[in-house]
């Protein structure tokens, strides 16, 4: 009975990742999976992002994947869910606008870890500034310039990741 207890308790911890996981595989298949060559709903928008991207600098085209990372990770703040829901979408946007693969997940590392201690849909963050008795609105305050020079640093590898083509 014990192990029975405790596995149930453990399955209810990871019952939230697992969801996100399957919801994301969801909306990917619903758009039409990740084969390049069928034409689809999410290769549709691929090739429109494509489009705009691919005038710019490789560079350019990795530090915008990067922000677009670290804004969605105020809507998706899971790591795995986040990854679910956009690597199907970077990794072939990264080969279209020729950006190396690893610089796409770079984008992802650094977009969902540093806005991890600052975005208010964070329920781990949340808690510990309720701990600390620190309302969000102050802990911003103190935290935009950081974030500012994370995000400026992010960007300084982004470019970096690019130019020594990061395998």
């Amino acid at each position: 009975n014990d192990i029975a207890i405790s596995f149930r308790k453990g399955a209810e911890d990871l019952i939230g990742a697992a969801m996100v996981v399957g919801m994301a595989k969801g909306i990917v298949l619903v758009l039409g999976g990740v084969d390049a060559g069928i034409p689809t709903v999410l290769n549709t928008v691929l090739n429109s992002v494509a489009g705009v991207l691919s005038h710019l600098h490789a560079s350019i085209s990795a530090v915008a994947m990067y922000f677009f990372q670290s804004v969605f990770n105020f809507f998706v703040v899971s790591g795995s869910g986040q990854a679910a829901l956009t690597m199907p979408i970077m990794a072939p946007l990264s080969d279209l606008v020729g950006v190396p693969r690893q610089v796409a997940v770079l984008a992802f590392q650094l977009g969902d870890g540093f806005t991890n201690m600052f975005v208010p849909t964070s329920g781990i963050l949340m808690a510990i500034l309720g701990i600390a008795k620190i309302e969000w609105g102050v802990w911003a305050k103190l935290q935009i310039k950081f974030q500012g020079i994370l995000f400026l640093l992010g960007s300084i590898f982004m470019i970096i990741g690019v130019l020594i083509k990061l395998q």
